[in-house]
């Protein structure tokens, strides 16, 4: 019996050992080790007048968005980023992305009363619309920060009305002729900024006066002839938010000259809030923990709207911001875009150029030098999107 007692003692012992040995090994390593990757760039096909949105949707693989740029006030140097090269979305190409949204604020370039956009203005986001058109990239093209003439209430919604037919009818003049390789966006997380309902769902009588507009958009674009009456076309819910409310409000609008669906919906996720946001406390991430609310966002936005109406969903926007924490960046954005994925919803990676400093660092192309700081998260997102492949 002491013998057996000795042997227990002995053999526990040395499991003790062989896990404190583990344990010590292991701490500090990440949780993965990132394998050599090579990406798969197939040059995107020419989008054709009889696609439908769902069609061109399955194109999308990952997109990349030009954020704090042509969207600043009062020029795309506004927020610190430099002026955007060519080179710069020659480098998203090479990169493996095969969409670009161009975020573009109008209405400090558009003057009341007749809100006719400075010539220099569109010249310059044409020019850049061209450096996307030179490397065959998937094109969205919105109105973004506008909402100080996009207003939502019933005493200014005429207003807002004069304003959204004048801009949109000089963008889509604009670019009528160009391919459907580009689609428009009619507006950006369109909101009432400040109040109280501003990021879950708004009221009853913001949604439908969005709604109006979102008809007046299309009204609109359709109005210029040449392709702009087969392009595709991308609307948000409020706010963009993926919401309940938000989503089940959303009156996706009349289309009567086209026989297959141009209408996309857009919505912006930046899920888990507390591991994405700046303000959040948490830097970790695991699909042990971490999972359930990037699933309820494209489980819901998949069973609304693509399974629901036969309208795809494009994820305009996401991102996390930087917290010295890139391993779980990385997996969190190869998980997020992979399911994404599987909902048959693709993701636009939200990048606002800013890397140093604090508060919201979702900078991932430097754009001084047109490399990727960040390897493994770019390798997380190629994974997800089925662009890279392990070469290991």
């Amino acid at each position: 019996m002491k013998k057996k007692n000795l042997i227990g003692v002995i053999v526990l012992a040395l499991a003790c050992c062989l896990f404190m040995t583990a344990t010590c090994i292991t701490e500090g390593i990440p949780e993965r080790e990132w394998p050599e990757t090579g990406l798969q760039i197939v040059e995107n096909e020419e989008i054709t007048a009889g696609e439908s949105a769902i069609g061109f949707v399955a194109k999308v693989k990952i997109g990349w968005n030009l954020g704090n740029t042509l969207d600043g006030s009062p020029n795309e140097t506004s927020w610190g980023n430099p002026k955007t090269t060519k080179a710069m979305i020659t480098a998203i190409k090479e990169a493996g992305f095969n969409t670009i949204r161009i975020p573009v604020s109008w209405s400090s370039h558009a003057p009341k009363p007749n809100y006719t956009i400075d010539s220099a203005w569109m010249n310059r986001v044409k020019e850049v619309v061209g450096y996307a058109v030179d490397n065959n990239l998937y094109i969205i093209l919105n109105s973004h920060h506008d909402n100080s003439i996009f207003k939502l209430h019933d005493n200014e919604l005429e207003e807002s009305k004069k304003a959204l037919q004048s801009i949109w009818s000089q963008i889509a003049e604009t670019f009528k002729n160009y391919n459907y390789n580009l689609i428009f966006e009619g507006l950006n997380e369109p909101r009432t900024e400040g109040s109280q309902n501003e990021w879950n769902g708004g009221t009853a009588e913001e949604r439908n006066n969005l709604n109006a507009l979102h008809q007046l958009f299309v009204d609109t674009v359709r109005a210029t002839g040449g392709n702009n009456e087969k392009r595709i076309l991308m609307i948000p819910t409020y706010a963009a938010s993926a919401s309940s409310t938000a989503m089940s409000a959303l009156t996706i609008p009349d289309d009567p000259t086209n026989s297959v669906k141009k209408i996309i919906v857009s919505l912006h996720s930046y899920v888990p809030n507390d591991f994405t946001f700046p303000w959040g406390n948490a830097k970790t991430w695991s699909k042990s923990s971490g999972t359930s609310s990037i699933n309820s966002f494209f489980n819901s936005a998949n069973t609304t709207f693509i399974t629901g109406k036969g309208v795809p969903v494009i994820a305009g926007e996401f991102g996390a911001v930087n917290k010295d924490n890139e391993d779980a960046r990385a997996e969190w954005a190869e998980y997020y875009v992979s399911y994404g994925k599987s909902k048959g919803i693709p993701c636009v990676l939200w990048d606002n150029g800013a890397f140093t400093g604090s508060g919201e660092l979702f900078g991932f192309l430097d754009r001084r030098n047109n490399t990727f700081p960040y390897q493994k998260l770019h390798t997380g997102l190629m994974l997800g999107a089925g662009v890279a492949i392990e070469t290991e």
